[in-house]
């Protein structure tokens, strides 16, 4: 399945293909590191996720790990 990577930036929206879903959540998230808005992955099927709940329906949540008072 092929994956857009869509991004606003200041010369306007860019698109970005990618063959892997893998790839194009690095991508994605590499983006709004760097600042981009309204990042989307969109698949081969129209559906659009933002990176963040890509990467939760992928990997779950993250894990919230609690210092212990000495």
């Amino acid at each position: 399945m092929n994956y857009i990577v869509t991004a606003r930036c200041a010369a306007g929206r860019r698109d970005h293909r990618h063959a892997s879903l893998l790839s194009a959540l690095d991508q994605a998230m590499s983006l709004v590191a760097a600042g981009r808005s309204e990042v989307a992955i969109i698949d081969g099927d129209g559906r659009s996720r933002t990176p963040g709940a890509l990467y939760q329906a992928l990997f779950g949540p993250r894990a919230v790990v609690q210092a212990k008072a000495a």
